[in-house]
């Protein structure tokens, strides 16, 4: 095309070899993993070409919103809303009025023209796919070849990914960065022409020029500093923009000189990424690195391996339960492999993004304001997601409840998992989905109506129940699929029986210490969910007054003591990892605090351990 930029021939210098991390060139993870939609018409096969003219179209229009979306790009008003939707989620600059609007106001706002090029350009994007195992026959066992996690439509089951040793198999963080920067570095130069505008040069030849405020929408895709940290302005890390007066706009550049500028950087941190990953895999364990056994029991077992300026690891999340609370997460890097990773970055609460990785049996809790969080690889678990403030993605998860607050939720290749929500946006479901649910979020913690306006959610507004399902195959998964298969629309959740439906009771860990002024459930209940409520606390009310009157005889009264006991033990080691206690037999402590530290309970979870077995033995009948 020849509107694309090419580097300049003119002579600079080289990069530092050795930059500094205030130096490095990074790219923006949100876009690529949470801002990619299976929607055919919006995957170019050569975006330039068709975003040009687009753009040239709609140049006199500064803001753009889904009907003008839905008309350009020949798709429906539902898809073109998903596309400002999402492209909120995404965006780099927490200024901009479309990150800020309340949901009924976005289309009156619309999205900045030069945003949107770029959205759309990065759906060409190909995801870096995991590493084959090198025992196929024995990952294959475990998992049916004929499964729909299989073949085209997954690299891995859930299964699979545990049984191959996911931290293993798995693309690491420098893996995808440096694949991530290999796509900017390709297409650099047709994403410049996009920001770039038209002006005559020597001998009346048209160039392209780019200004300061074009080349701050580059932050939409790269960013300068310490991984994470993009609170730099872009065009303060550039040598032709840096220092430039406010009061006077600054002298638009040749985009060929920015584009110079972006691979040079680019080719720094490339080498820069490849020296440190060579390092870590010929070299010896980082201490930071290492893997933590896995725990058989509580998470008192767990051991943290810290590093004063890396993240923690915690690994080995497995039949236990689990608190993270945003006090445990300020200014702290965390990652949880085998149970979930947290990435924070500054001391500004609404910066972390939780991923939960590969738990399994196990109950999660990660009570905080996030802005974004992932949820893979999960089975036969309950993992409560305080509030998300840009979106969720659950991917991969087999039997898993997921309980969240967030502006947006998507759902990729999962099966026969209930996901229990207050989403201000309808949940996206995309990929080869079997036999999922949706109902209204069913819990609240003492601090979630604070964490909620901290990161943006109106609790009036719950769109649990208009779920929309998109492609079954995913095209930017760098899998070959058959011919026909990404026409198949992916199968959609359904609502869960209001009778069926109950309250998650998240445990008060911390008693009359715990602050926050949340006492209820902050969505409104549907009707049929709200009568369906207040009989099943009317049928409680009225099993506890019978079981307290009931005229047994002694052998009968052991026999159903005997079967409250069995069940509190089951509840016991689902919600508050009892095994210990199980194997010790150790039921006499239960009943005072001070007698369980010895059997190493954090204080956090001796009190309502103690409580809940004291209401137990009030309906112990012998």
């Amino acid at each position: 095309m020849s509107d694309s930029v090419e580097p300049s021939t003119s002579s600079r210098e080289d990069p530092d070899p050795t930059p500094t991390p205030t130096s490095i060139i990074h790219p923006r993870r949100d876009p690529f993993e949470y801002g990619l939609l299976p929607i055919p018409k919006v995957i170019f096969t050569d975006p330039i070409q068709s975003l040009i003219p687009l753009k040239q179209k709609l140049l006199s229009t500064q803001r753009v919103n889904s009907e003008i979306i839905a008309e350009s790009l020949q798709i429906s008003v539902d898809h073109a809303r998903l596309i400002l939707d999402t492209l909120a989620s995404v965006l780099h600059a927490e200024s901009d009025p479309l990150v800020k609007v309340r949901p009924e106001e976005v289309d009156s706002v619309g999205a900045d023209l030069r945003d949107l090029m770029l959205f759309l350009y990065i759906q060409s994007y190909k995801r870096l796919l995991p590493r084959t195992h090198k025992d196929s026959a024995s990952v294959a066992d475990v998992w049916p070849s004929t499964s729909a996690f299989d073949g085209y439509l997954s690299a891995l089951s859930p299964l699979q990914l545990v049984r191959s040793n996911s931290r293993r198999f798995m693309p690491s963080q420098a893996d995808e960065e440096v694949h991530q920067l290999s796509y900017l570095q390709k297409h650099m130069g047709n994403i410049l022409s996009l920001l770039s505008e038209p002006t005559e040069g020597e001998g009346e030849e048209e160039s392209l020029v780019l200004s300061m405020d074009g080349f701050e929408h580059l932050g939409f895709l790269i960013h300068f500093g310490d991984k994470g940290s993009e609170g730099i302005p872009l065009s303060q890390a550039a040598p032709f923009f840096a220092n430039s007066d406010p009061d006077m706009p600054a002298v638009p550049v040749p985009a060929a000189q920015v584009h110079e500028w972006i691979l040079q950087n680019i080719t720094s941190a490339l080498e820069h990424l490849t020296e440190r990953v060579s390092a870590k895999e010929n070299g010896p364990a980082n201490a930071s690195d290492q893997d933590v056994a896995m725990a058989d029991a509580c998470t008192n077992s767990i051991k943290a391996l810290a590093n004063a300026r890396g993240p923690s690891f915690i690994e080995g999340i497995s039949k236990s339960s689990y608190l993270k609370q945003a006090s445990d997460l300020k200014g702290s890097s965390v990652k949880v492999r085998l149970g979930f990773d947290l990435y924070c970055w500054d001391q500004n609460l609404y910066t972390y993004t939780a991923e939960v990785i590969n738990c399994h049996d196990s109950v999660i809790y990660i009570l905080a304001p996030l802005r974004y969080a992932t949820i893979y690889g999960c089975s036969d678990a309950t993992i409560v997601v305080g509030a998300v403030g840009k979106a969720v993605r659950v991917e991969h998860c087999e039997r898993v409840h997921v309980i969240t607050a967030a502006k947006r939720i998507c759902i990729a290749n999962c099966r026969e998992c209930v996901f229990f929500l207050g989403v201000n946006q309808r949940p996206l479901i995309v990929g080869d989905n079997h036999k999922l649910q949706v109902a209204p979020y069913n819990t609240f913690y003492s601090q979630l109506e604070e964490h909620m306006a901290e990161v943006g959610i109106v609790a009036t507004i719950n769109r649990w129940n208009e779920p929309l399902a998109l492609g079954v195959v995913d095209p930017h998964d760098s899998l070959s699929h058959p011919a026909g298969v990404s026409d198949v629309q992916a199968e959609s959740a359904t609502h869960v029986d209001p009778d069926q439906f109950t309250n998650f009771l998240i445990p008060n860990w911390f008693g009359d210490e715990s602050p926050g002024s949340t006492k209820d459930n902050p969505f409104p209940l549907p009707d049929a969910y709200m009568t369906s409520q207040q009989r099943n606390q009317k049928n409680l009310g009225e099993i506890k007054q019978l079981l307290r009157e009931a005229p047994l005889e002694d052998n009968r009264k052991r026999e159903l003591s005997t079967a409250l006991h069995v069940y509190f033990k089951d509840w016991l080691y689902e919600a508050y990892c009892g095994f210990d206690i199980i194997k010790a037999n150790a039921w006499g402590r239960l009943s005072s605090p001070s007698k369980m530290r010895n059997m190493g309970f954090g204080l956090q979870a001796l009190q309502e351990i103690s409580a809940s077995y004291t209401a137990y033995k009030e309906t112990n009948i012998v």
